[in-house]
């Protein structure tokens, strides 16, 4: 199981919320949103968690996750976004099939986790969760897939129909699940609060 997360640092974390929450309560939010990703992943109960961690794994808050939410972490390379991500899947593949999460979907619940690793432990290559907005949360993966990540245009509304299309020419045997939201942009924080009030 992987997380990519970014430090909850002033001006680095969800810049897009900044100009709504400000860069330090941009950064409090990135802080909350990594720690619940670790404890839905750990209690998925689905293996060891990776925390691939962005700019490095000095940061306080990230060794403290190592010391008290028992993650390791591990320092994301350089590149864009897709080579991060086939980076994660090329070493946490070797120990078997992967899930890799971001931090910012306070949906994605235990039992999502769990559902994508019984698709990929029944036969399937690749398993996702898509995005509202036209990416996805979560992609697992039997084995790298460097083709899904190579040269894409991430942040957009058609990362994920993009992501079907290479699957297919890669003649993947892929299972998607129904759609899950996820936190962006200032307009994303009205459904967050409403949500927090009432997770059902």
């Amino acid at each position: 199981m992987a997380i990519l997360a970014k430090a909850p640092i002033a001006g680095l974390a969800k810049t897009r919320l900044i100009p709504a929450l400000g860069a330090a309560g941009a950064a409090r939010l990135q802080r909350q949103f990594t720690r619940d990703a670790v404890r839905t992943a750990r209690a998925a109960g689905l293996g060891p968690v990776t925390l691939w961690c962005t700019p490095d794994i000095r940061h306080r808050f990230f060794r403290a996750l190592a010391r008290f939410e028992g993650v390791r972490c591990l320092t994301q390379p350089s590149g864009d976004l897709g080579e991060r991500m086939h980076t994660a899947f090329r070493l946490q593949c070797v120990e078997g099939p992967t899930l890799l999460i971001g931090t910012d979907c306070p949906a994605l619940q235990p039992r999502h986790l769990r559902e994508a690793a019984q698709a990929l432990l029944a036969g399937h290559d690749a398993v996702f969760y898509p995005a509202e907005d036209g990416g996805y949360v979560l992609v697992g993966l039997r084995r790298p897939q460097p083709a899904l990540f190579e040269r894409m245009t991430w942040s957009t509304s058609a990362v994920m129909n993009d992501t079907r299309a290479r699957a297919q020419a890669q003649r993947l045997a892929v299972r998607e699940f129904d759609p899950l939201w996820d936190v962006d942009l200032p307009d994303d924080l009205t459904r967050l609060r409403a949500w927090v009030a009432d997770p059902a």
